[in-house]
């Protein structure tokens, strides 16, 4: 079944690039699971959120969270590198991505049910308190459990193919058997103190050593959204994401 969901990913993410009006382009997807009643989802609600909800509040018999890794194409980090604001391509990657994920979240969802499995579609983004700017669902923290990766310093989450991507989870009543995480850092400055590059790509001191003020750094992303205003809502910023040593690879294995 992990194949035949993999697969589904992939082709889905292939095919959604070709179509005539979508600009963006993306690598291979990564792919991973968790076991729904793993305990560091109920941890969440310490770590990020008193609010976060559990995967059975969104599925009342959640067994697996399927989590995935949509990386941007090489050319749309190298666009976002330059100037104070985004860049186009990288706005329009945000928009396209996040839609991505919805309708390929729909496909999955089809694709289990016709197996008899029930499945929720997740939103990619926007689904946070505008107070706090805190997700009620945090697919990077998913992601975290699952395997994909380990969180940098920028906050992202870094996998064997980078942090520059969106992530995406669907929770489902289908028992897989959840990936294993080695728990190796794939972060440079956690793992031997050698690099704070992404501290020195935020272009507006957001992102510190020891700490990190989001709510500067989502008004850098409302002023890209003006920036962009002629797209669909394009909050977002990247810098921090891009020409760093963990942009398109886990830059420690």
């Amino acid at each position: 079944m992990k194949e035949k969901l993999e697969n589904i990913i992939e082709e889905y993410v292939d095919n959604y690039e070709q179509k005539p009006d979508i600009k963006s382009s993306w690598r291979s997807p990564l792919t991973a699971y968790a076991d729904s009643n793993d305990q560091l989802f109920k941890k969440l609600k310490e770590i990020v959120s008193e609010n976060h909800v559990l995967p059975e509040d969104l599925l009342t018999d959640a067994r697996t969270v399927i989590s995935f890794f949509l990386p941007f194409d090489k050319s749309i980090n190298k666009s976002n590198i330059d100037g104070q604001l985004s860049s186009r391509d990288w706005a329009i990657a945000y928009i396209e991505t996040n839609r991505l994920i919805y309708e390929l979240n729909k496909e999955i969802k089809e694709f289990l049910a016709k197996q008899g499995y029930q499945s929720t579609v997740i939103q990619a983004t926007h689904n946070f308190d505008e107070k706090k700017l805190i997700s009620d669902w945090s697919h990077r923290h998913a992601a975290y459990i699952a395997g994909l990766g380990t969180f940098g310093i920028n906050n992202m989450l870094i996998t064997e193919k980078g942090c520059a991507g969106r992530v995406g989870s669907i929770v489902t009543d289908l028992k897989l058997e959840p990936t294993e995480r080695d728990n190796k850092e794939h972060c440079l400055y956690k793992y031997n103190d050698s690099c704070k590059v992404c501290i020195t790509r935020c272009v507006n001191g957001s992102l510190q050593e020891d700490s990190f003020n989001r709510y500067t750094c989502y008004d850098l992303c409302l002023k890209n959204a003006e920036h962009h205003n002629d797209l669909d809502v394009a909050d977002v910023c990247g810098k921090c994401c891009v020409d760093l040593p963990c942009t398109i690879t886990n830059p420690v294995s």
